[in-house]
């Protein structure tokens, strides 16, 4: 009897493991065709970036892992006991999304605009990272040992991010965050289909590689689960060097909230949420409903007229942004 239960018990997990394996097969990156996605337009006309952006300083950290990561310094002179703002750019893109914002807050805080691991010219192959949660910690050490009001800013992916970051060992490093449509999960009532068509996703791929991860088995996690659309225009112009147009399992997994993201969003900190209302990615007027439902620590504000990526840039979020501040100085 005994044997016959060994025997059975092998067969299943053989089969866990055929099936995994079968789903991992099933779905490769492919070339992706051309269709309607995120409004890329005011990028390649160069709106995002200020004139005098060469001014800014481009610095190193070391992380834990000895490894030196790059950001984009903005700190006027003579500001000081002011806030430490740490930026996180969206999925395939770099702390350049961030130029015209961090140098307009110049006057009222220290901006770190960070390029995330796995994007731009990191140390580690693009896309990818070396293990989940890296992350997390990378913006940890960015943060480091100080008694400074942190601020954790994120857009889009970044913004989903910062969520995971406030659910994580890190989260008390962070005082309060602003949030500019944060991808919360691709099962949460916010998100559109495939993003709005900017996000085409290897589902089969993501559930065999989730069965390994449940087991323990994380030799494939660098594999490729994601791939994003980026326009054409883009990659062939001089931002295009700076795109990530693919996400392994691993880089992936640790750029969003956990499985279990309603836990993430009860773990945040005092936050203001901004959307456009046009947004293409996500459903702006979702956030406010389900957010609140965990956590009464938020604001939340939706800007007339503005998609997904103009938000950053948007008059109102740097006004919106501007009132966070103050009010978390009237708090402390």
């Amino acid at each position: 009897m005994i044997t016959k239960l060994l025997s059975f018990a092998a067969l299943s997990v053989a089969i866990y493991f055929l099936i995994a394996i079968g789903l991992i097969l099933s779905q490769w990156p492919k070339a992706l065709p051309e269709r309607e996605g995120l409004d890329f337009s005011k990028i390649l006309q160069g709106k995002g970036t200020p004139a005098d952006s060469a001014r800014f300083r481009l610095e190193t950290f070391e992380a834990r892992d000895g490894n030196t990561l790059g950001y984009r310094h903005v700190k006027a002179e003579g500001a000081e006991d002011v806030p430490l703002i740490i930026m996180l750019h969206g999925s395939g893109w770099y702390h350049g999304q961030f130029d015209r914002l961090a140098y307009a807050l110049r006057d009222v805080a220290e901006v770190k605009a960070l390029t995330l691991r796995g994007h731009g010219n990191g140390p580690d192959k693009t896309g990818d990272v070396r293990y989940i949660g890296q992350l997390e910690d990378d913006i940890a050490d960015l943060i480091g040992e100080t008694d400074r009001e942190v601020v954790l800013l994120g857009h889009s992916s970044g913004g989903g991010l910062a969520v995971r970051f406030a659910g994580g060992e890190h989260g008390g490093k962070v005082d309060s965050m602003i949030l500019l449509a944060p991808f919360l999960k691709y099962n949460a009532p916010t998100t559109r289909q495939n993003s709005g068509g900017w996000a085409y996703t290897l589902t089969r791929r993501i559930i065999g590689l989730s069965m390994l991860s449940s087991a323990g088995i994380h030799a494939l996690d660098g594999l490729a689960v994601i791939q994003f659309t980026m326009p054409r225009e883009v990659l062939s112009g001089p931002q295009g060097k700076h795109a990530t147009t693919r996400y392994s399992w691993r880089l992936n997994t640790s750029y969003a909230p956990r499985a279990q993201y309603l836990s993430d969003l009860a773990a945040l900190p005092r936050f203001t949420l901004i959307a456009g209302r046009k947004d293409e990615a996500f459903i702006a007027d979702g956030y406010e409903p389900l957010m609140s439902s965990v956590t009464d620590k938020g604001t939340y504000a939706l800007v007339d007229g503005v998609g997904h990526l103009d938000v950053v840039d948007a008059p109102q979020t740097e006004a919106l942004i501007r009132e966070h501040l103050r009010e978390r100085s009237r708090d402390r």
